[in-house]
């Protein structure tokens, strides 16, 4: 069983937003095109499986900028996450461990929460 860590709660505010931030950019991406720029579709079989791509329009500059926002605030959040105080007091595979906790953090709350109900 993992060891509990007692993380702060501005850690966990923003581990938990990070996850919500890239799930959104992950569905936002599966519903653009594949191309950011205009392009013509193709069909390749020449490599060891065949590659076709319809013709994209591309994204508009709203899609543009909305992938962006959402990939400038994921590099904030994991910057704020790894460079947190609380790691300071970890060393080698207890930081690790410490780590895998806090990503998974979460999932724990939401059991508590199914058997506490």
């Amino acid at each position: 069983m993992a060891t509990p860590y007692e993380f702060p709660s501005d850690l966990l505010a923003a581990q938990e937003e990070l996850h919500q931030v890239r799930a959104e950019l992950s569905a936002l991406l599966k519903r653009l095109p594949w191309s950011v720029e205009p392009l013509e579709g193709f069909s390749d079989d020449g490599g060891w499986r065949k590659v076709e791509r319809p013709a994209s329009p591309g994204w508009t500059a709203d899609e543009q900028a909305e992938v962006e926002k959402l990939r400038r605030r994921e590099h904030e959040l994991a910057v704020f996450i790894t460079t947190h105080r609380f790691w300071d007091q970890f060393s080698g595979p207890e930081g690790v461990d410490a780590r895998r906790a806090l990503k998974h953090a979460h999932e724990a709350s939401e059991d508590k929460e199914a058997t506490d109900a």
